[in-house]
C-alpha cells in the first residue's frame, strides 16, 4: 500500500537533475559533470577566505571524489599537487581518463580507498575538501581522525554537505522527486519503491549495489548515507581535535533564514552546512551557535 501511494505521489514532483540521468541519457558523463560545478563546490567558503589561500601552491586532498571531476577542477587553481581518494572501485579509471583527456594528470592521483585509513603520510597534506562528503562516511569520527593526521600543522579542512533531514537528505532523486520522502515514508517502503523506479534505467543493478546493502540478518538498507544530522555533526565537532574557524547554516531559501536558526526547525530547513577546520596545537572553546548566528 505505502509503496503504491509513494508512487503515486512520485508522478506530483519532477525529479531533479541528476548526473546519473544525464550519464544515461549520453549528454554528459558523472566526471564531466563535475568538472563542469567545481566552483560550486568551494563557493560556501568564499564569505571566510580566498580561493588563493585554500589552493595556491598547496597540496591538496579531495575526500570522497566520485569520478574526479571537482579534484580536476582544484588542479586548475594554482595548486602544487591534488590527490582524490574515494572507496567505488570504478571511479578511479574514469578519473584518470578524464585527467588524460584533459592534460592534467601529472597534477593528480587518485586512490581507491578508505578515508578512514588512508595510505598518506602524516603532516603532508596542506588542505583537505570534504564537499558532499560527510553525510557518507561510515566512520565519521575515524575520517575526522584521519584527516587531523595527515595534515600539517596550521592546515585546513574544508567540510560543506546537506544534513539528513534536507529535502533530498536521503539522496534518492535520481528517481524519487519527492521533497522529504524519507520523512513521509519509512526505509523499507523507499528502498522497495526505489528498487522499482530505478529498473527503466540501463545501469538498475549498478545504482541498486551502490545505495542499499544488507546488515547481517539479511535486513536491507541504504548504506549510502549515515544519516548525519546538525545534532549529531556538532557533538562530532566536540570531541575532534580541530579547531573551529568558521562554521555556519546555509538555508534552503533566504526566506528561511529565521527557520534555519531555530532549534528543530533548523533540521529541515537547512541547505548546506559549512564548516572550516584547522589544525592547531590547542582547540579553542567557543559556542557554535555564537559562531552560527553571527
Amino acid at each position: 500500500m505505502y509503496v503504491t501511494l509513494c508512487k503515486i505521489l512520485n508522478r506530483i514532483f519532477p525529479t531533479p537533475v541528476h548526473p546519473f540521468n544525464l550519464q544515461n541519457e549520453g549528454k554528459q558523463t558523472y566526471a564531466e559533470w563535475q568538472f563542469e560545478r567545481g566552483e560550486e563546490t568551494i563557493r560556501y567558503f568564499q564569505e571566510f577566505t580566498t580561493v588563493e589561500e585554500m589552493f595556491k601552491d598547496k597540496i591538496v586532498l579531495d575526500i570522497g571524489c566520485g569520478a574526479g571531476g571537482k579534484t580536476l577542477y582544484y588542479t586548475t587553481l594554482g595548486t602544487k599537487y591534488v590527490i582524490g581518494i574515494d572507496p567505488v572501485d570504478k571511479y578511479k579509471e574514469k578519473a584518470e581518463d578524464l585527467a588524460y583527456k584533459k592534460g592534467l594528470h601529472e597534477a593528480v592521483t587518485f586512490i581507491t580507498g578508505d578515508a578512514a585509513n588512508m595510505p598518506i603520510e602524516s603532516n603532508a597534506v596542506d588542505t583537505i575538501i570534504m564537499n558532499d562528503a560527510m553525510e557518507h562516511v561510515d566512520d565519521p569520527i575515524a575520517v575526522l581522525n584521519e584527516c587531523y593526521r595527515v595534515l600539517k600543522k596550521g592546515g585546513r579542512l574544508y567540510i560543506n554537505f546537506p544534513p539528513y533531514h534536507h529535502p533530498y537528505g536521503a539522496h534518492l532523486s535520481d528517481v524519487i522527486g519527492i521533497p522529504w520522502v524519507h520523512k513521509l515514508f519509512d526505509e523499507q517502503t523507499l528502498i522497495n519503491v526505489y528498487k522499482d523506479l530505478v529498473q527503466k534505467y540501463p545501469d538498475a543493478k549498478e545504482r541498486i549495489d551502490f545505495r542499499i546493502a544488507q546488515q547481517s540478518d539479511g535486513e536491507e538498507y541504504f548504506s549510502y548515507i549515515n544519516k548525519m544530522t546538525l545534532e549529531r555533526f556538532e557533538r562530532i565537532l566536540a570531541i575532534i581535535p580541530f579547531q573551529v574557524l568558521h562554521y555556519k547554516f546555509v538555508p534552503l531559501r533566504s526566506y528561511f533564514k529565521t527557520m534555519a536558526m531555530l532549534p528543530v526547525f533548523q533540521e529541515y530547513f537547512v541547505k548546506m552546512v559549512v564548516c572550516v577546520l584547522e589544525k592547531a596545537s590547542t582547540k579553542t572553546s567557543s559556542s557554535l551557535y555564537d559562531q552560527t548566528n553571527q
